[in-house]
């Protein structure tokens, strides 16, 4: 055998980075099958992850051919488990309450027929809502405009409803509310004072036709509470309005909190 001669290279071996790439790819063939299976959880899915591992990792490390995983033909399908909806109890409503609100509707029909003309008209509205019932009557067939005093036709009119409210011991709360053209003089300096006044005005009349006035509240929200759009007369004209409340809760139980320890 012949020396080899001073200075000449050795033969390296290119492809070395076959044997590392071909575990690496192994590794990270069996950690997708692991993120498979995790993504839903069932039998069936744990032998195909278990028969996938194993075939991986019995294959010789630095194969260039890399891991062939077999899928077991002979795994049960997997197993739907029915999950039973949880039973809402069947609450029926409170007696009490179901007949406070049936006796509402009942003066809120009265009070519609003692109205009648002015519904017909569209200046009075009467509206059942979560908290009672609502009767909305258009200020102008209630006061002069600027103005705080009932008209004559407005007393008789409000009169009629007052005797329907005498005979109930619902809270009522009486609403006053304005169109956002700004209002100043000596009596009303804005719009609060105004809805306000007229609010009261209702409140007293109310009073005088035999009202509880502990039932009684009377509220200014001057343009606070619009309904319609302030930017024309029609809808400043239905924003300008005396809203009557009647509300159908019955008192709660009042307990003292103790302060904590």
């Amino acid at each position: 055998m012949g020396r080899r001669r001073k200075g000449e290279e050795e033969h390296e071996n290119h492809e070395r980075w076959l044997v590392s790439y071909a575990d690496f790819i192994t590794l990270l063939f069996a950690f997708f099958v692991v993120m498979y299976a995790l993504s839903s959880v069932n039998e069936g899915k744990y032998r195909i992850l278990s028969d996938s591992i194993s075939s991986a990792f019995r294959n010789v490390p630095g194969s260039a051919t890399g891991a062939l995983v077999q899928i077991n033909p002979n795994a049960p399908l997997p197993i739907g488990i029915p999950i039973k909806k949880p039973q809402v109890p069947n609450i029926k409503p409170d007696a009490a309450r179901e007949k406070n609100r049936e006796l509402l509707r009942n003066k809120a029909k009265e009070i519609t027929a003692a109205l009648a003309p002015l519904v017909e008209q569209g200046q009075v509205r009467v509206t059942e809502g979560a908290l009672g019932i609502t009767v909305e009557i258009n200020a102008s067939v209630l006061f002069d405009s600027g103005e705080a005093r009932l008209q004559i036709p407005a007393v008789r009119a409000l009169t009629a409803v007052g005797q329907i409210l005498a005979t109930t011991d619902f809270p009522i709360t009486v609403e006053g509310h304005t169109d956002n053209a700004p209002i100043s003089t000596p009596l009303y300096p804005s719009n609060w004072e105004l809805s306000g006044a007229r609010a009261a005005s209702v409140v007293r009349l109310f009073i005088d036709t035999g009202v509880n006035p502990r039932s009684l509240t009377a509220t200014g929200y001057a343009e606070q509470r619009p309904i319609a759009d302030n930017a024309n007369a029609e809808g400043r004209q239905r924003n300008r309005r005396v809203a009557i409340n009647m509300e159908s809760r019955t008192p709660d139980e009042i307990k003292e909190l103790a302060l904590p320890e």
